[in-house]
């Protein structure tokens, strides 16, 4: 069994909702990824931040063979990220 940190388990949940793609220095998160308000925000008073994760997070979370990078062809730094099967089994047997 693969025991995870919490920074881990966040960054695995963030690129369940979709890939993961270089943003400012050392930070990953969605493609064209803005802040967004809830819809029962009315006013937009209250903005949701960005998720995102670190660089080592995501460096980890490969190595245990949870993420993959998308394009093989490409720089590595510059790659897109995404999810592997065995990352959505772990997060299903440990909601």
């Amino acid at each position: 069994m693969i025991e995870l940190t919490p920074s881990q388990i966040a960054g695995l949940k963030l690129a369940q909702q979709g890939d993961l793609y270089p943003q400012s220095p050392k930070k990953w998160t969605h493609e064209n990824a803005t802040v967004t308000f809830a819809k029962s925000d009315r006013w937009k008073e209250r903005p949701q931040k960005i998720k995102f994760t670190s660089d080592v997070t995501l460096g980890q979370l490969t190595a245990q063979g949870l993420l993959e990078r998308r394009h093989l062809d490409d720089d590595a730094a510059k790659d897109v990220y995404g999810i592997t099967m065995a990352g959505k089994i772990w997060l299903l047997r440990n909601k």
